[in-house]
């Protein structure tokens, strides 16, 4: 298969791109900083998705991972992680020879915690992904999102260093623990290279999370 994955060089982007690769697909990332990653089946594109006329030309993309995305609490995050996705998916992924489409949500989504921007851009990517689903139907293809919540990359190191911090984070979750990216990386997989029927729904992956609650009585 033939796989765009944006932001490609680091955290979740990095896994999702060693596991497409490890299980011979023709990867292409797509991202703002060079990557170190070097595999006979992988291309790799320094281009910005805010830019939709820097976008290189990568023909007959089968499977697209909308994953680069950013958290600065301004407009960029809105630029970067709404109008990039939809960017790249105007280009690489409206056509018949599409099979599935990933988006990268988070589970700031669902809560509406962390920074408003950031919240907002990823709730829109939400909502993005059930109208990408009902445009691609037409060609057999799907289109989901996942939504994780905390998971240990280096853009989360000031809190995971940060012991006051991270014994508060610990107890919001029923599961004492944050997600390693080659979790995400497995879900990211199975849901557009195996999934064939489920379409136009978000997986949460964040420990329990928004499931916790304390009974009072």
């Amino acid at each position: 298969m033939r796989v765009l994955i944006t932001g490609s060089s680091n955290g979740i982007g990095r896994a999702i791109t060693e596991k497409f690769t490890k299980n011979g697909h023709d990867v292409f990332g797509l991202d703002l900083s060079p990557s170190d990653f070097s595999e006979h089946n992988y291309t790799h594109f320094i281009a910005d998705v805010r830019n939709p006329e820097n976008l290189p030309d990568i023909c007959d993309v089968q499977i697209l991972v909308n994953n680069a995305g950013v958290q600065t609490n301004s407009l960029d995050d809105i630029n970067t992680n709404l109008i990039g996705v939809i960017n790249t998916t105007k280009k690489y992924g409206l056509h018949p020879k599409i099979t599935s489409i990933l988006n990268v949500v988070s589970a700031s989504a669902h809560s509406g915690s962390e920074f408003p921007y950031y919240a907002a851009s990823k709730g829109g990517v939400l909502s993005y992904t059930k109208n990408v689903a009902l445009e691609i139907a037409k060609w057999g293809a799907v289109c989901n999102s996942i939504s994780p919540g905390g998971v240990l990359t280096a853009l989360n190191t000031p809190v995971i260093d940060d012991k006051e911090k991270w014994e508060l984070i610990m107890n919001e979750t029923l599961l004492r623990k944050w997600a390693e990216p080659e979790e995400i990386a497995e879900w990211a997989y199975f849901i557009t290279v195996v999934n064939r029927s489920m379409t136009a729904e978000d997986i949460l992956i964040d420990n329990g999370e928004i499931a916790k609650a304390n009974f009072i009585w």
